[in-house]
Formats: C-alpha cells, structure tokens, sequence
C-alpha cells in the first residue's frame, strides 16, 4: 500500500467553481465517492498508530464512558447525590447514557481533530478534503461498533430483554453522529485558524454533558424542563436510550425533527467546510 504522505498532486483535481445548487450537489457527491479510498486509507493508518502501543487497546473505546458511568452510580448509590428514579435499573441508564454522550462527544470533535492532523497534507497534497472527515466518521462508527458490545453486555448482566428495539436504536445513534458531525464541522474552518477552539470545544463539552440529561431523568417541571426541550441532545440521546431498553420512543416527533434538522445541518456544515477550506489551506500555507 502506498503510504499517504507520498500520494502525488494529481491525486484530486477540483472542478471549477459552481454556482448552480444542483452542480455543487454532484460535485459534492462525487468528491465525497473519490474520497473514500484515501479516507479508509487514513483510518486504517490512525488505528493503527492509536493502539500499536496501547496496553489497553481498543477498551479505550468505552473505558470513558464506563468509568464516568461508574462514578455517577457510586455516587447515587451512596446517597451522595440524588439523581432522581428512573424506570430501568439505574446502572443500565446511566451505562448507556454516558456511552452515547461519548459518542457525540467524539462526533463533535472528530472533524476539527482529523483535519488538524492533516495540516500538512493539505498544504501539500491536492485531494478531496472530505477524506479527512470521512476518515473521522469512520473511527467514530467503530468505536460505536464497540459501545454496542459493551450495552448488550450491560443488558444481560441486569436481564433485560434484547428486543428489536436494539436495532432500530441503529439509525437513531446515527441521527446523534449526524448532529456531532454537523456542529464538529461548522467549527473547523474557524478551529484550524484559532486554536482556542479547541480548548473551547473540550470545555464547552463537558458543560453541555451536565444540562443533559446523561445521568439523570429529564426534568418535566418548568423552568428546568427547558433544558431537554432547547437542549437539541436531549432528544436523540433519550430517544436512542428508550429504543435499546424499551423499544419505543415516547417523543416521536421531536425526536424524529431533531433528526431531520441534524441531516439537513450536516449538509449545510459540509457546503460551508467545502467552501471555506481553500481559504484556509491557503492561509495557513503562508
């Protein structure tokens, strides 16, 4: 396999610049087909340089989240903090709630990561950037991989059911990835120029974590059931959490809006990272 760094120039050459809406959309499309050799290409590279000296290997998936969930119910166990009752066994709620917020979490960071990473194959090498988000999502879909062993695991250990709701779950921690992947890249352009965003985000993360109900029920009294009605995780992570342990969704339609609206985000975030990504490169080439 050729390494990538040795990828000649002519690997990729755009097409003009389109003004027409149905031509960006086929450029985008077909740009986003050429990029996938080179993205898995680049997956495979990271992956193996994140775990070739790991002791712990790809337990590093979950181990976050499993751990945070850890705490959470040592401290609701040992009356330390009261987290409100739920309806399922309260390790099982708290085991899934923080494995899908890590999977937002590494949605909404991915971009920014990936392409920082490969500054110096973009001041380099003409190719379709969209390889380098690619490559990002594709890590993200293995370690979701990975997170749904561990939340069957957790199931059987508490003997719940394995419904189907578990594979309708499926699209729904898609909708979650959408949503992550959509704000990742409306930040990268400004996140590759000012490298504050990235500290931000890490700080920004951990406060959306807490006004989301991960570990704890969401709150049905006003002012505080705003935060779940505003808060556009809310829906999706809840939603997703009811389909694995339930099998339905007891909010359809805002689950199901939320959704549209991360599909349709994710489109615009891509159009604005397209179009601003030359100016970028060229500004962090000088």
């Amino acid at each position: 396999m050729q390494p990538v760094d040795t990828l000649p120039k002519t690997v990729y050459t755009p097409e003009s610049q389109m003004h027409s809406p149905a031509k960006l959309a086929k450029a985008m499309w077909n740009d986003l087909k050429d990029s996938r050799e080179l993205a898995w290409r680049l997956f495979v590279r990271d992956f193996s340089a994140r775990y070739r000296q790991s002791f712990l290997g790809i337990f590093w998936a979950f181990l976050p989240a499993l751990l945070s969930g850890l705490v959470f119910i040592f401290l609701q166990a040992k009356n330390v903090v009261n987290l409100g009752s739920v309806d399922i066994p309260y390790p099982v709620f708290v085991i899934i709630g923080t494995t899908l917020w890590q999977t937002f979490s590494e949605s909404i960071s991915g971009p920014l990561k990936a392409v920082h990473d490969g500054k110096s194959m973009l001041a380099k090498i003409n190719f379709p950037r969209e390889a380098l988000v690619v490559a990002a999502l594709y890590e993200v879909l293995f370690s979701v991989a990975i997170k749904y062993v561990v939340i069957v695991a957790v199931l059987l250990f508490f003997k719940m059911p394995l419904g189907l709701g578990l594979i309708y779950s499926i699209p729904a921690v898609l909708s979650l990835i959408f949503l992550g992947m959509a704000l990742g890249l409306f930040l990268t352009p400004i996140g590759m120029l000012y490298s504050d965003i990235g500290s931000a985000l890490t700080i920004f993360i951990q406060f959306w974590f807490l006004v989301t109900p991960v570990v704890y029920a969401p709150p049905h009294s006003f002012p505080y059931s705003l935060i779940a009605t505003l808060n556009p995780v809310s829906p999706l992570l809840v939603g997703t959490r009811d389909l694995m342990t339930k099998g339905i969704i007891l909010d359809t339609t805002l689950f199901m809006s939320v959704s549209a609206c991360s599909v349709i985000g994710l489109f615009v975030a891509w159009v604005v990272y397209r179009v601003s990504m030359p100016i970028i490169i060229e500004r962090i080439s000088s």
